[in-house]
């Protein structure tokens, strides 16, 4: 049986998917567009879901023993220039300060579009032996990317992340982390944001700049395109020999340390909208809902209506982020009005309700309708909201399933790019004119060479010599 449709002003995503994606983020009151040309207000509703994935995040890293600081947000221009591949590689989108009041600045200050420069010049004053080691950083903070096409949270001038920063004594070190913080990503991505994931490293044309190798999480979105969701970085030591970093090791002598960054940002909000939603709006995942379950009295006029399901909001704001609404709107407008802003469960409660001892829970996932006992409510919720996960990441497993092809010839891949959108798997011979070919032919890009590889064929779906890795392409983000 088709679900209701409630909500009537949103544009449907089959319509028009790009459309869809800005009503939504407009009318659940998310985000606000600013003065400044692509960048963005994020709204109360909008940051709420944020802090909740800061939250959860923050946690995880201090877990794996990680420590907060703070940078500057401004970096000299001949402290950028130290790195050359990461100069080049972020010129085109960095933000220039020339001028401080009426005064013209001797030096240039760019607005940081990442860090690694200033960690840098940071380690360089307080590394000095081995037992410095490691140093396990991680900052929040907001940075600015001056892109040319900006979307709300997918691409926006300004842009909230975390960076973390490492540094240690040895190459296995770093590269344990790296690999450590992406697995940090996948689980919480997985878990939390109930949004598969594939796992791999980026090709060499892919790479963060600067770094020796970069590892990727890659969701699909509803349509079928990917989304780059969260990066971790083996820089090696590039970085600390550009920037002088040196350190006495356990024999006495000079070493050269190593270092890793890693990162995930607002756009995991559009992640979350674009992975989750549906013509009635916003889906939010439980974990990072601002509001779990909403109380929604039916014919609150009556007698004792309002007053059992303020109790019931009372026991339930123990157990989940409850809210209740008590306002003169009609419960129509209520059901449409939560469905829209994504809320997990709605629980209704009416005269008869209260007469039998019992309430209505909706799924948001599904709009699955389960009487429950008012006795059991504490019970209950928690468990509904687990299968509210459960039911998301199954369903966006099921979407990937369909849109993931194989493609064993130009031809196969010509077409599938043209006409069924979605991840393609094919054999690469790593040579990046073949990747080239790809993106010009195809119009598809490498999203990345999952850790899991497949032999499809033994030939590179581009010139046909020996294949050496299976790829994830597609269109993305």
């Amino acid at each position: 049986m088709a679900k209701e449709k409630l909500v009537k002003e949103i544009t449907s995503m089959d319509e028009d998917f790009a459309k869809w994606y800005t009503d939504v983020v407009l009318k659940a009151e998310l985000i606000d567009y600013a003065s400044v040309k692509g960048c963005m207000i994020i709204r109360p509703y909008g940051w709420a879901i944020w802090e909740n994935i800061q939250k959860i995040l923050d946690a995880m890293f201090k877990e794996t023993g990680h420590e907060n600081v703070s940078m500057p947000m401004f970096i000299p221009e001949s402290l950028l220039q130290k790195e050359k591949d990461h100069v080049e590689g972020f010129a085109p989108e960095v933000a220039w300060v020339t001028h401080g009041g009426a005064e013209k600045l001797e030096e240039k200050l760019c607005v940081r579009p990442t860090s690694e420069t200033l960690f840098c010049d940071h380690y360089k004053n307080i590394i000095h032996s081995w037992r410095d080691l490691p140093k396990l950083y991680n900052q929040w903070c907001s940075v600015v990317r001056w892109e040319k096409t900006t979307r709300p949270f997918l691409r926006s001038r300004e842009f909230h992340w975390q960076e973390g920063h490492t540094i240690h004594a040895t190459a296995e070190e770093a590269q344990v982390e790296t690999i450590g913080m992406l697995n940090v990503y996948a689980e919480f991505a997985e878990k939390y944001l109930a949004m598969p994931v594939i796992k791999g490293v980026k090709t060499e044309k892919e790479r963060f700049a600067g770094a020796v190798d970069t590892y990727t999480i890659e969701a699909m979105m509803h349509d079928g395109k990917a989304l780059q969701s969260g990066t971790s970085h083996f820089f090696g030591d590039g970085f600390a020999k550009a920037f002088g970093i040196q350190f006495t090791d356990k024999d006495n002598k000079q070493a050269t340390p190593f270092q890793t960054s890693w990162g995930v940002s607002t756009r995991l909000i559009g992640a979350i909208i674009m992975t989750h939603g549906d013509d009635n709006g916003l889906v939010l995942p439980p974990a990072v809902a601002p509001v779990q379950l909403v109380v929604i009295p039916i014919a609150s006029h009556k007698e004792g209506v309002t007053e059992k399901a303020t109790e019931v909001y009372e026991r339930l704001k123990k157990v989940c982020r409850a809210k209740i609404d008590n306002s003169d709107n009609s419960p129509g407008w209520k059901f449409a009005e939560y469905e829209m802003k994504g809320v997990p469960l709605r629980l209704e409660l009416g005269p008869r309700d209260i007469e039998n001892n019992q309430c209505v829970l909706v799924r948001r996932d599904n709009g699955e309708k389960t009487v429950v006992s008012l006795d059991e409510l504490e019970a209950k919720v928690p468990e509904m909201l687990e299968a509210v996960r459960d039911g998301l990441y199954n369903k966006a497993l099921a979407n990937r399933s369909e849109k993931t092809y194989v493609a064993t010839s130009m031809e196969e891949m010509i077409d599938v790019a043209d006409n069924k959108p979605g991840f393609i798997k094919a054999m690469w011979c790593e040579d990046r004119a073949c990747e080239e070919a790809l993106k010009e032919k195809a119009g598809v890009s490498s999203r990345c060479m999952p850790f899991e590889q497949e032999q499809l064929s033994d030939k590179c779906i581009c010139c046909g010599k020996p294949a050496k890795k299976m790829v994830y392409w597609g269109k993305a983000y």
